[in-house]
């Protein structure tokens, strides 16, 4: 499964993996929402909710990772260094499900500021 992210005028592709976080963001697209920054993290709040998944929760990211945050809900797109990283190492707020990898350069992202008009459809 591979899906499209608008921010802006910027588009990116992610391979989502076989985790049911996946398919229940697959199921639930198109998703909009507009884009906020937390350290090198782009997220947007999304109705859809689901809880953590055993086998794919992480406490740590690798750049280009998107991940699902269950306290948000919000949808996560990792870049670079959180506010709660430390020793180099990408730490989201909690733990999140990983649900899918960017194609490409993830630093495309430090060009997201906050507000522009985010929309996730299946690509």
């Amino acid at each position: 499964m591979r899906i499209k992210i608008g921010i802006g005028k910027l588009t990116v592709f992610c391979v989502l993996n076989s985790s049911q976080t996946a398919k229940f963001i697959w199921d639930s697209l198109p998703i909009t929402g507009k884009s906020e920054l937390w350290g090198e993290e782009v997220y947007f709040y999304i109705k859809p909710k689901t809880g953590i998944e055993k086998g794919y929760a992480r406490d740590e990211v690798e750049p280009g990772e998107l991940a699902y945050w269950p306290k948000g809900p919000c949808m996560c797109l990792f870049f670079g260094l959180t506010p709660n990283s430390k020793g180099g190492k990408i730490l989201p707020a909690s733990t999140v499900n990983v649900f899918g990898k960017m194609e490409g350069d993830p630093l495309i992202l430090s060009i997201v500021t906050e507000g522009q008009p985010i929309k996730v459809e299946r690509a």
